[in-house]
């Protein structure tokens, strides 16, 4: 599938201050960008970096003067993914895992799931394939877990979503992690652009590693899974923030959009992968 993808943030700065952003598209075996663009107005020098989670491409630079402040990028981006059959992988070993998926059994910071063990067993424990524990693991969160924007903050953490019952896509997507994690399956954020989302935003979704992939799940339902467009994974939010900022800055603006090249595209969702008994991988 081909996605363009953009997105501009302005912000006013007065003092001198340095900028760490997550907006450029992942380089993967089934992503590239054709053609992209990042450009700060007024000109400031970017330094392009990959971190060691797996891929993901920061962009830095420092600003001295005080005033506006714009970013844009721009992406036509080629992406494809990987259907499989539900129920006939097997749960992995965590002996026998490799050394960087790890990481991601462990608790951390906005997803601690070391406190959920027993409310997992007690929901999910009935489940013995890994698919049908991440799925049911997103099913539930769905049913359960009310979307009501601007309902969390950056500080929001897995348990005070159990807690309050309300969250964006961040906190879902942290919430999956930390259930998936307190039953002994890989789980990690994921960022991204998403065709059809409403409004435009940047999007948050979290994939388990089952059986060698990486399946995604998006427990928001609010875009299709085929439309999202990956720009970084790590542990949780704090891996992979959009913006991290070094300073005291205000945002004044911000635009996200997606839009799809390919005419004939065909959503697929959580409902239609279940009555297809199928589980997607991003590539």
């Amino acid at each position: 599938m081909d996605f363009r993808v953009s997105c501009e943030l302005e912000y006013w700065v007065g003092d001198p201050t340095s900028f760490l952003f997550a907006l450029q598209c992942m380089r993967t075996g089934g992503q590239q960008p054709l053609h992209e663009q990042l450009s700060v107005q007024p000109f400031i020098q970017v330094e392009e970096l990959t971190s060691g989670l797996g891929g993901n491409r920061l962009s830095r630079f420092n600003t001295i003067n005080p005033g506006s402040l714009k970013l844009r990028y721009q992406a036509d981006v080629r992406t494809s993914f990987r259907l499989a059959p539900a129920f006939s992988q097997a749960l992995s070993d965590p002996g026998r895992l490799s050394p960087e998926v790890i990481p991601f059994l462990f608790p951390s910071r906005y997803c601690q799931s070391d406190s959920v063990r027993n409310l997992a067993m007690d929901l999910f424990g009935n489940l013995t394939k890994p698919h049908q524990i991440a799925a049911g693991v997103s099913d539930w969160i769905f049913k359960n877990i009310a979307y009501v924007g601007g309902s969390s903050g950056e500080s929001s953490s897995a348990l005070n979503t159990l807690e309050q019952r309300q969250g964006v896509c961040r906190d879902f997507a942290h919430l999956g992690i930390t259930f998936c994690r307190a039953l002994n399956l890989p789980a990690r954020y994921l960022t991204c652009y998403a065709y059809q989302l409403n409004p435009q935003d940047f999007h948050a979704c979290f994939e388990v590693f089952i059986d060698g992939w990486w399946y995604v799940f998006d427990a928001t339902r609010l875009a299709p899974m085929n439309g999202l467009v990956k720009i970084a994974t790590g542990r949780d939010a704090a891996d992979v923030a959009i913006c991290t900022i070094f300073g005291n800055p205000t945002l004044i603006s911000s635009f996200v959009s997606c839009s799809c090249q390919d005419p004939g595209f065909s959503p697929i969702t959580p409902d239609s992968l279940a009555a297809a008994n199928q589980v997607i991988a991003l590539l």
